[in-house]
């Protein structure tokens, strides 16, 4: 049974930095897309980053967060610079097994979501 957990969410004031991270658990994702989305409250699930052997960011978080990945350890990481409160949302880790479509059209495994709040 696949299963993905988040964590590293928590308060910070803008500015600051946070790191996430996501364990992956119950088959091997190296050839998978691993992916980062976010919701903010009120508002509907957004893209943030995937990343397979390429890299993707929303427009809206290019140049301050980097997503990277560890397939030794099924994992991947969400290193989050330059925090605005605009960035408070739960942040969920996403699965994608198809990856022939860059960024790939649907992703097939979440997480439960962590909470990320940004203070001004």
């Amino acid at each position: 049974q696949v299963q993905l957990v988040e964590s590293g969410g928590g308060l910070v004031q803008a500015g600051g930095s946070l790191r996430l991270s996501c364990a992956a658990s119950g088959r091997t994702f190296s050839t998978y897309a691993m992916a980062w989305f976010r919701q903010a409250p009120g508002k509907e699930r957004e893209f943030v980053a995937a990343i397979v052997w390429r890299t993707i960011y929303a427009d809206s978080v290019k140049g301050r967060f980097t997503i990277s990945r560890d397939n030794a350890k099924n994992s991947v990481d969400l290193q989050m610079d330059s925090l605005k409160p605009e960035d408070t949302a739960v942040y969920y880790c996403a699965v994608a097994k198809a990856v022939s479509t860059w960024p790939p059209p649907r992703y097939d495994y979440w997480g439960q979501g962590t909470l990320v709040t940004v203070s001004s």
